[in-house]
């Protein structure tokens, strides 16, 4: 549930949730199962693969709320708090990495577009370390030189877009 709340736009089928999870394929259907129940979760049918595919219900009244629950869990909610909001001049944020993925993951990796001082967030990310016990890998980019194009291979979460000017 993590990997889908964490990431809205990703799928997940069956077998690569049994060979992420390291449990049986029986324990992954009942438990997608059960959040189908709960309409949770969504499920299609690929017409090309015939395979079962399953992706978050964003419209769910829960999915705002249950989404917050897992940035608060993985820790992204500090990393805004203690490192976003106290830079300014922050347009964009994405996670990437195995934490995109809903994985645990020692590391978070972020991209930061806007103009950005490197040497106060560097400052900041030692804080945010220490609090979340996690270390965090940043890429920075300016406005003008990020293109959405470089994140095309990788997955990752828009987290917040706009102005963070304080």
């Amino acid at each position: 549930m993590t990997r889908l709340l964490l990431n809205p736009a990703s799928q997940v089928y069956l077998r690569q949730l049994e060979k992420e999870l390291s449990v049986s394929s029986n324990t992954v259907r009942l438990e997608l199962n059960k959040l189908a129940e709960l309409n949770l979760i969504e499920g299609s049918i690929s017409d090309e693969t015939k395979i079962k595919n399953y992706r978050a219900n964003v419209l769910h009244p829960l999915f705002s709320s249950l989404r917050g629950i897992i940035l608060k869990y993985v820790g992204v909610d500090q990393i805004l708090d203690e490192i976003i909001y106290k830079l300014g001049n922050v347009d964009q944020v994405y996670l990437t990495g195995e934490m995109a993925e809903g994985k645990y993951t020692p590391f978070v990796d972020l991209v930061l577009i806007g103009d950005i001082d490197r040497n106060y967030l560097n400052e900041l990310i030692v804080k945010a370390e220490y609090l979340l016990k996690k270390k965090i890998r940043i890429a920075i980019f300016s406005k003008e030189e990020f293109k959405i194009e470089l994140l095309e291979k990788i997955k990752f979460v828009s987290l917040f877009e706009g102005d963070f000017k304080g």
